[in-house]
């Protein structure tokens, strides 16, 4: 009997130290996308999703979400340099509230650009970059780097 009481306690304070709270993780962004040859500050939009889980008592809202595009690798003649950033300010994304004792995937929508003139030379000119991501949410600011890259590929 008291084996069974020392078990039931142990459980008890298991679930108290389980995973309690608002928690984001696991961003990942559009794999690729190919910039048309003649294409001249053509606009696209990079999607980027993020795991939401809530296991609280109440709603989270989130406020907003900042992205910024960082190039993390460069291929053929690539006008831009490791590094360099572009930071696309404050996006759209939904939904704007996770609900309590909830999972949910955040959506957000990046605006991107891309030039590719004509060129003579390597048919591979590519760019990959990483996607840092700033989450205000009412259970306070998370920071996120993409799991994956996004490619731009002008070809």
């Amino acid at each position: 009997m008291a084996r069974a009481a020392l078990v039931a306690i142990g459980l008890v304070i298991l679930a108290a130290c389980g995973s309690t709270g608002f928690a984001l993780t696991g961003a990942t962004v559009d794999a690729t996308y190919t910039c048309s040859v003649g294409s001249a500050n053509t606009t696209y939009d990079l999607h980027a999703r993020i795991s939401a889980d809530n296991s609280t008592s109440k709603s989270v809202d989130v406020r907003s979400i900042d992205a910024v595009m960082v190039v993390s690798a460069v291929h053929g003649q690539w006008r831009q340099a490791v590094g360099t950033r572009y930071d696309a300010g404050e996006v759209q994304f939904s939904p704007r509230s996770v609900g309590a004792n909830s999972k949910a995937t955040v959506t957000a929508t990046i605006p991107s650009a891309c030039t590719n003139a004509q060129h003579q030379g390597t048919n591979d000119n590519y760019a990959d970059y990483s996607v840092q991501l700033t989450v205000v949410t009412s259970a306070g600011t998370f920071h996120l780097t993409s799991q994956n890259k996004h490619r731009i590929v002008a070809p």
